[in-house]
């Protein structure tokens, strides 16, 4: 069955092309057709394009179908092209008539446009429970380790001393701002479509306002082609949001890769936790974190991916526009699973007690070495020379008992400061 069925049948092979894996993707959006599709029934009521007996008939045959899907049971077959239509197609075989006249005032454009913004609006919440856990445990990690000294590197070179204090809040601050946009790509997933149509209207008096209450939204997308042209815009909005969390949780999975080599070994996590080898009865191998930066390193192309497809597109509707569902909804599922499985293994982690004891972690202190003479009255310059002097000449002692005491130094992370930050 084809909404845009007029009596006759398209090649096959045409059929399979433009399908592509729709069946499969709407399965995650066909509840929030069947939302929209209650919206909608009721709001036809309102103005008078069904009777009483027609909207509670539809309405309560919907409820039946939202049921169907929510146990999964919901199951959309080749001979349906996509959701709208099997959804419809059940309405009529129960109701007959009044099944068919779902459709009025209303596109499928329109259609995939709503489900697709309330979909979003729930995977961008469940994003954000996912992400403020992830942060609360890095806080929960940075406070338990905050006395533990870790070596701080530039270009990967032995730098100043750090701390897992820092180390772990610096990752949570980090999420904070991935939230903004997180944030900013709900309030554009907030706004109602439904009634643009094919993005030009409709010349029934339907009432958006009613469906833009009733659906939740804080607003509608007025102008009716601006609807239509934030189809595109809304996935890569979310994906912008999803890029910045992974960019973030790439490098702390680097992070963790390299603090748990022997080359390093910061850290380590309970055998299982971790791989093995084939023929290396020895190894520990850290699989879970090389999977989520390679996972979050194709999630941060997902906005590059959606630009591809949508940039020259002009305005009103365009067959291109189907294969952002076939980016997004994946990336989605990518993007909660990162984060689950990173707050699941990092609840695990040992963490090193006395890295800093080796001799060749010395030069950590020489900034904090230089820093005493200038306090003791030693111009900067010649504090720095003076230093210089003694590594080359292996005659330099450094000064361990450092004390790093400014908001967000090791010696005061301002933790609570980075939570009140926590949107």
């Amino acid at each position: 069955m084809k909404l845009w069925d007029k009596g006759f049948s398209t090649d096959k092979k045409i059929d399979h092309f433009t399908v592509g894996n729709d069946r499969e993707l709407d399965l995650h959006l066909a509840k929030y057709d069947v939302i929209a599709s209650t919206a909608h029934a009721k709001m036809l009521g309102k103005i008078g394009l069904l009777n009483q007996d027609e909207t509670t008939a539809l309405v309560a045959e919907l409820g039946v179908i939202g049921k169907s899907i929510e146990e999964g049971k919901f199951v959309i077959e080749d001979s349906f092209e996509d959701m709208h239509s099997k959804i419809e197609f059940l309405l009529t075989e129960k109701l007959a008539d009044v099944g068919k006249k779902i459709h009025t005032a209303r596109s499928r454009n329109d259609q995939v446009l709503v489900a697709m913004h309330l979909y979003l609006k729930d995977e961008l919440k469940d994003i954000k429970i996912r992400t403020k856990s992830l942060f609360e445990l890095l806080l929960a990690l940075a406070e338990e380790h905050k006395e533990i000294l870790l070596p701080g590197y530039t270009h990967l070179q032995i730098a100043m001393p750090s701390s897992f204090g820092l180390w772990f809040s610096a990752y949570a601050e980090s999420l904070i701002d991935d939230l903004y946009f997180i944030e900013a790509a709900h309030k554009i997933a907030d706004q109602n479509p439904l009634g643009s149509a094919a993005g030009y209207g409709s010349s029934f008096e339907i009432d958006r306002s009613f469906t833009t209450k009733e659906l939740g939204f804080d607003t509608m997308k007025y102008n009716v082609v601006a609807a239509q042209m934030g189809r595109g815009k809304v996935e890569k909005a979310t994906a912008f949001g999803m890029a910045s969390i992974a960019a973030t949780l790439s490098k702390l999975a680097m992070d963790i890769c390299l603090y748990m080599s022997q080359n390093f070994d910061f850290i380590s996590f309970p055998d299982e936790l971790t791989t093995g080898s084939s023929i290396m009865p020895h190894k520990k191998n850290p699989d879970v974190f090389e999977l989520v930066r390679a996972k979050c390193n194709k999630l941060q192309a997902v906005p590059n991916q959606l630009t591809l497809v949508v940039n020259n597109l002009p305005s009103g509707y365009h067959r291109d526009l189907q294969l952002v569902k076939e980016i997004i909804v994946p990336a989605i599922q990518d993007m909660k699973a990162c984060l689950e499985i990173m707050t699941f293994s990092l609840k695990e982690v040992r963490v090193n007690t006395g890295i800093l004891e080796d001799p060749k972690y010395d030069y950590l202190f020489s900034v904090d070495t230089l820093n005493e003479l200038v306090q003791n009255g030693m111009p900067f310059r010649d504090a720095y020379q003076k230093m210089g002097r003694e590594i080359q000449q292996g005659t330099f002692k450094p000064k361990r008992d450092i004390t790093h005491m400014h908001e967000g130094s090791l010696g005061n992370l301002c933790l609570d400061g980075i939570r009140d930050k926590m949107i």
